[in-house]
C-alpha cells in the first residue's frame, strides 16, 4: 500500500480523527491565527481525559458484552444494555464529543467549538443509521431498550 493509501486508511478511522488529527489541526490553526503557540487552559484537560477514557472503557465493555467489532461495521452479536449502556445508548460516541469539547475549551478555540458542533450533527446522523441497523438486528428487545434509555443525555435526550 502506498503512503497516501495508508494515510487515507488511517484517517478513515473516526477515533484517529477525533483523538489525534482534529486536535493537532485545531492546535495548528490556532497557532497560525495567534502567531504563536496558543494558551492551554489546564482545567479543560480533564475533559480530554474523560472523553478518551470513556471511549476506551466503553469500547472494551461493548466488545466483551455485545461481541462484534469496535464499530458498527462489525455489528454486535448481543444487545448490551447494562454497565454504561444502562444510562446512555451511545456512550462511545458521547466520549468523542466530550473529548472534542475539551479540545475547544482547552484551546479557547472557536474553530474547536465549530468542529464540535459539526461532529454533534455528524454523530447524531451516524447514530440514527446505527439504530436502524440495530433495530433490524435485534427487533423488539432493541426498541424496548430505546424507549427506556436516552440517546445522548441520561434521562433527558
Amino acid at each position: 500500500m502506498t503512503p497516501a493509501g495508508r494515510a487515507r486508511r488511517w484517517l478513515a478511522s473516526t477515533s484517529n480523527r477525533t483523538f489525534v488529527a482534529w486536535p493537532l489541526a485545531v492546535y495548528a490553526l490556532e497557532a497560525l491565527l495567534q502567531r504563536g503557540a496558543p494558551a492551554i487552559h489546564p482545567w479543560a484537560l480533564a475533559l480530554l481525559a474523560w472523553g478518551y477514557l470513556q471511549y476506551r472503557w466503553v469500547g472494551t465493555y461493548r466488545m466483551r458484552e455485545g461481541g462484534g467489532g469496535p464499530g458498527i461495521s462489525v455489528p454486535p452479536q448481543r444487545l448490551a444494555t447494562d454497565g454504561p449502556y444502562r444510562w446512555l445508548r451511545n456512550p462511545m460516541y458521547a466520549g468523542h464529543l466530550v473529548f472534542l469539547a475539551g479540545v475547544a475549551l482547552a484551546l479557547g478555540s472557536w474553530i474547536g467549538a465549530a468542529l464540535l458542533v459539526v461532529h454533534m450533527v455528524w454523530f447524531d446522523r451516524r447514530v440514527r443509521e446505527d439504530e436502524r441497523r440495530l433495530d433490524a438486528l435485534f427487533g423488539a428487545p432493541y426498541r424496548k431498550y430505546c424507549r427506556r434509555v436516552k440517546r445522548w443525555i441520561p434521562g433527558i435526550l
